[in-house]
């Protein structure tokens, strides 16, 4: 079975008929033009126009992006065999989830992706999210098929919380690099999923951190770093490419999936 089919029949069993139709109309829904945005003769979005940047030269991050297909499927498409390298337990869940076609993955009762996979896109079922960019704080707004949520990266020095009360897309931190933004994420309640078909684990010891950074205006990339001792022997890392999505905004989304659970299945 196709896991991306597979993934659209679970999903939307759970998610009802407005969440497919939000997340799936999302690039028309304003179709208003945004002022300030540089523009080609045409009126076309100028995708390869410079980096924008805040008033204390920072890049500005802000806008309504959306990842390219599959990352949110498979986090580790381009890494080579060998690079993802799970302890025993973790290796033996991953391949469960992958042989029941992902029918016990928490999107499918509504909960939240998780972090990283909240920032990815599958290929039926679009995932945009809206950066907004303050001098102390970066808020992530994000409209996915389980719900509308948010995550606030804190800017002001803090670090992380010791003993930080466990979530589904846990506590963020973030810092500048140059011209890269480093967000650090730790605190995860263990029931998260690190992307889709392949059900890669994710425990409450997990520790995410994202490099986010704007090449030219239409343009980001995301530079994440799985470090989860309790499920993998090292580190991995993977580089997600992701895109403006000009002139739109995000919509409201909700899930519902009591009415839909008994149709859920996997295979036998």
């Amino acid at each position: 079975m196709n896991p991306h089919n597979s993934f659209r029949q679970v999903v939307l069993a759970a998610s009802g008929v407005l969440c497919l139709a939000a997340s799936s109309l999302h690039a028309q829904w304003v179709n208003y033009p945004t002022p300030g945005v540089p523009r080609t003769a045409g009126g076309k979005i100028d995708l390869s126009a410079p980096t924008p940047r805040t008033a204390d030269g920072k890049p500005d991050l802000s806008g309504v992006w959306e990842s390219d297909s599959g990352y949110f499927t498979d986090l580790a498409r381009d890494l080579k065999s060998g690079e993802v390298q799970m302890l025993p337990w973790a290796k033996a869940l991953q391949a469960e989830r992958e042989s029941r076609d992902h029918a016990d993955d928490p999107m499918a009762r509504c909960m939240p992706p998780g972090v990283p996979r909240i920032s990815m896109s599958a290929t039926s079922m679009p995932h945009p999210f809206k950066v907004v960019q303050l001098p102390k704080l970066v808020v992530l707004l994000y409209e996915t098929s389980a719900n509308q949520t948010f995550r606030q990266v804190f800017m002001d020095g803090r670090p992380l919380p010791v003993d930080p009360q466990p979530t589904w897309l846990g506590y963020s931190i973030g810092h500048w690099d140059g011209d890269t933004l480093v967000v650090e994420t730790t605190g995860f309640n263990g029931r998260e999923w690190v992307d889709t078909a392949k059900g890669h684990p994710q425990t409450d010891a997990a520790r995410v951190t994202e490099r986010f950074s704007r090449p030219d205006y239409g343009h980001l990339q995301i530079v994440i770093t799985i470090d989860d001792p309790k499920a993998y022997e090292k580190p991995w890392t993977a580089k997600v490419p992701i895109h403006l999505l000009p002139d739109t905004d995000l919509i409201e989304t909700y899930c519902e999936s009591e009415k839909d659970q008994p149709h859920m299945h996997s295979r036998p």
